[in-house]
């Protein structure tokens, strides 16, 4: 048996729970979980303590922030940006059709 590095890498949403966000967080974190099974070591909700945020991170690096780039992203588009991350070459079907 060899010994490989296999990393499966984090995903956080970190959402305002005073803007009762988490319904949204947890159904954006079901699509990542269900499109990229086996490829994702976790997707972790974290309420946060500042009000009104949205933002998603990959491994620590920011993906997407509501205040940054105004408003929510498209399932479709959140997605992509895990997948450019995750395997840049994987191919998503109809999400990535115009």
């Amino acid at each position: 048996m060899t010994n490989v590095d296999i990393h499966n890498p984090r995903v956080e949403i970190e959402y305002c729970p005073g803007c009762r966000w988490l319904l949204r967080a947890g159904w954006m974190a079901q699509e990542l979980l269900s499109t990229f099974e086996g490829q994702l070591g976790e997707v972790a909700l974290i309420p946060s303590k500042v009000p009104g945020a949205y933002q998603i991170r990959f491994d620590g690096e920011l993906l997407w922030c509501r205040k940054r780039n105004g408003g929510f992203p498209e399932v479709k588009t959140l997605k992509q940006l895990v997948r450019d991350k995750l395997d840049p070459e994987m191919n998503l079907g109809h999400l990535d059709r115009e």
